[in-house]
């Protein structure tokens, strides 16, 4: 039975007043849901830009943490070395006084420990 035949049927049913009420109450109710439509379309749209402008607010400033934190720690990478440089000349300076000062030492000292290592590499 096609929409027509319908449609003729309830016509032929029913009074004229009241097929004339139920089709605007039909058509108030496409437009409802047209309107409706409308809105959830007009919601979902702002809730998608609105989240991708937060999501994008979100990656620029964990990107400017992550340089940040990345800055601080060559920072910080700079100063260790620094320090190990400052060591080690400081290590330097000291032995080479302590060999000016006392080379016999030394030498007995550089001599037990090659002696050391000899005995401990030949086991």
């Amino acid at each position: 039975m096609s929409s027509t035949d319908s449609a003729f049927g309830i016509k032929n049913m029913t009074d004229k007043a009241t097929y004339e009420r139920l089709e605007k109450d039909v058509t108030a109710v496409k437009n409802d849901i047209a309107a409706l439509t409308e809105q959830i379309t007009d919601a979902l749209n702002s809730f998608a830009n609105n989240a991708g402008k937060q999501a994008r607010r979100r990656y620029k400033d964990a990107r400017a943490s992550a340089e940040d934190t990345l800055d601080d720690m060559s920072e910080r990478g700079s100063a260790m070395m620094g320090a190990a440089q400052d060591a080690a000349s400081s290590i330097e300076e000291s032995l080479e006084d302590m060999i000016t000062q006392r080379p016999l030492a030394t030498v007995g000292l550089a001599l037990g420990l090659g002696f050391l290592i000899g005995v401990t590499w030949r086991r």
